[in-house]
């Protein structure tokens, strides 16, 4: 990495027209925090800043923190999606059996209808 580069280094790298227009995207660069630099217009040079030891600090461990709660609160909400209502598997339940009796009570009738047929 550069600690300082010309803006016509710059242009010529990224293909640009002219210095200034690398000057100008440099610029929204240092504004939005995209680079961590200065822009020196006396020499025309991006300059970076010290690179500090980003893990010195406890910003990767809130960054981490953050991916995992996001990632525990993505699992609660599927599981919670996935839940039943209390007792909704009784109704379906109750609708089988009382169709099943309703089977039997048939078939029982049937032969007990062929058995006094069969009497007579």
């Amino acid at each position: 990495s550069y600690s300082r580069i010309s803006f016509k280094d710059v242009a010529k790298r990224l293909a640009l027209d002219s210095p200034e227009s690398a000057e100008l995207i440099c610029a929204k660069a240092v504004r939005d925090g995209v680079i961590d630099a200065t822009i020196s217009h006396e020499k025309g040079q991006l300059v970076s800043s010290e690179v500090l030891d980003i893990y010195s600090t406890i910003e990767p461990q809130q960054a981490f923190h953050k991916r995992i709660q996001f990632c525990l609160s993505m699992h609660n909400d599927a599981v919670k999606a996935m839940r039943y209502p209390p007792d909704a598997h009784k109704a379906k339940h109750d609708l089988v059996a009382d169709e099943e009796k309703k089977t039997e009570e048939e078939i029982a009738k049937e032969i007990e209808e062929e058995l006094e047929e069969d009497e007579e």
